[in-house]
């Protein structure tokens, strides 16, 4: 083969020329440009009508409104993107109050609404860079809304990828969207003027494409969830069918009104946080030694706090010996004031000076040796709170009854319903948050009460509660080589059916 011939060889393989669209982009930028110079119009002309129209569909919007509040603690810094006439925004309680809207008409009446410090109304198009520059001045914020805004914008991945600045770690975006199956419905409510007018040319996004544009722009989803089976009172009979029916499986998927939380990944992790390891101790003696022994070092800070419970087989009095013998490690020790692994709990993580905060049970059925991947993952961001999961790996003979076993695997299906979260396992004792998030849960403690004597529900029912990204690791789980369990099959079992009822009545009927 000659080398001309080879030549054309090569030429006939090669990848052909991209093609060239010249003007195509130009085109764009002029349509998206008269498409946005018809929507501002638009909705200029309907700004005056908007108050009246939330008026005339209250009950939706205040279960709307209601459901956010939910979503979002008060005493907040909340950014409001769309925020029409102030009306959300308002109603989320912000400590300050931030709201964008793309028309000039809907923020002076916003102004004129709302006149108090707190709340800056501007007016501007989120997808302008001067606009996120605008902002930024203002953030970072605590919560980013988003009201049925990702229906109007013009590249929804792009917009979203300019947010991320305008977030710190512990940020949240609130993203709510009507369901794309109710369009037929919405478009005949909008032609029989029951709703108001819509402009045309929406996005009519799914829950894969909205999940989707996250994915690609890097946020994470904490908590998705359906909520409005009937927009309407109808005396009574939208209470019922919301209260009742709209939360049970499949149904759910029906309703009107979807809700995302999500945070940024680009601002995830923690760099080398210290750490304290609270071993919750109750007749331990012969395990408070092998548990020192046993625990890795995986930080440079790291603490270990007992906490002894009124143990009747001198549980303290080893903690103190030990403590002494092993000078070189950072433990402390510390006596419950009431009774129960919920209050020990409690109690060593008001006393823990880490700011990641461990808890190891100590009857060691957990293996120590597990702990470092916990502390890992918290670090790294990949989780907020991290739980333990007993159910995935076989565990050792008579390491778990045959009762608990079973009680254990029903209760954390219902869980993962009530949660929409994948549960394997709700009661395994190791779990992980930080002390800033601890702390968090004290403060709002108030919704939940102090109802959990295990103390793990709380804490779940907590991280939920607080959008968190709740994460499970697998461990292998031991048998007990010293003492007896102090879990009651019955009297415990009969405390979790009713912890079902509750969480039930605290996180769906709502």
């Amino acid at each position: 083969m000659n080398n001309e011939t080879q030549d054309n060889k090569f030429a006939a393989n090669k990848s052909p020329e991209p093609l060239k669209l010249e003007g195509l982009e130009d085109n764009a930028d002029r349509r998206d440009v008269k498409y946005k110079e018809r929507y501002i119009g638009w909705v200029n002309e309907i700004a005056a009508s908007r108050d009246t129209w939330i008026k005339r569909n209250q009950y939706f919007y205040s279960q709307d409104y209601s459901y956010l509040r939910f979503l979002i603690s008060p005493d907040l810094r909340i950014l409001d993107l769309g925020c029409g006439t102030g009306e959300l925004l308002t109603k989320l309680a912000p400590r300050c109050g931030v709201g964008l809207d793309i028309s000039e008409e809907m923020v002076r009446i916003a102004r004129g609404k709302f006149p108090d410090e707190k709340y800056t109304f501007i007016s501007g198009d989120l997808e302008e860079p001067d606009t996120i520059a605008r902002l930024l001045k203002l953030g970072p914020f605590d919560v980013i809304v988003m009201s049925e805004t990702l229906s109007y914008l013009s590249d929804c991945v792009k917009t979203l990828n300019s947010l991320h600045d305008l977030f710190h770690r512990e940020t949240r975006l609130v993203i709510s969207q009507y369901s794309h199956l109710w369009e037929p419905i919405l478009n005949l409510g909008t032609n029989l003027g029951l709703r108001s007018p819509a402009p045309p040319g929406l996005n009519w996004l799914g829950g894969t494409d909205i999940e989707n544009m996250m994915y690609l722009s890097d946020f994470d989803l904490v908590k998705k969830e359906w909520r409005q089976l009937l927009p309407r009172f109808l005396f009574g009979i939208g209470w019922f069918a919301n209260k009742i029916l709209a939360p049970l499986p499949v149904l759910r998927l029906l309703c009107l009104r979807n809700y995302y939380v999500a945070r940024s990944l680009r601002h995830s992790g923690l760099k080398k946080p210290s750490a304290t390891v609270v071993i919750p101790c109750r007749n331990e003696k012969g395990n408070v030694e092998p548990a020192v022994r046993r625990l890795p070092k995986f930080c440079d800070d790291q603490e270990i706090l007992f906490v002894e419970g009124n143990s009747s087989d001198g549980s303290w009095q080893e903690i103190l010996r030990v403590q002494k013998a092993y000078p070189e490690l950072n433990i402390q020790a510390i006596q419950q004031p009431k009774i129960g692994k919920g209050d020990a709990v409690h109690t060593a993580f008001a006393n823990a000076k880490g700011e990641v905060l461990i808890i190891l049970d100590g009857d060691l059925t957990v293996p120590p040796e597990d702990l470092p991947i916990f502390y890992m993952m918290i670090a790294s961001g990949k989780g907020e709170f991290i739980n333990g999961s007993r159910f995935v790996y076989r565990m050792e003979d008579e390491a778990m009854r045959f009762l608990n076993y079973w009680g254990n695997r029903a209760f954390s299906m219902i869980f993962s319903y009530l949660l929409n979260q994948t549960f394997t396992d709700t009661l395994c004792g190791t779990k992980v948050m930080t002390k800033e998030a601890y702390l968090e849960k004290r403060r709002n403690r108030d919704y939940f009460g102090d109802f959990d004597p295990f103390g793990d529900f709380d804490f779940i029912f907590g991280a939920a509660k607080q959008n968190h990204k709740i994460v499970e690791i697998p461990i292998r789980y031991a048998a007990r080589t010293y003492g007896e369990t102090q879990i009651s099959r019955f009297a415990h079992g009969w405390l979790l059916l009713k912890m079902v009822i509750f969480a039930y009545r605290k996180l769906k009927a709502i």
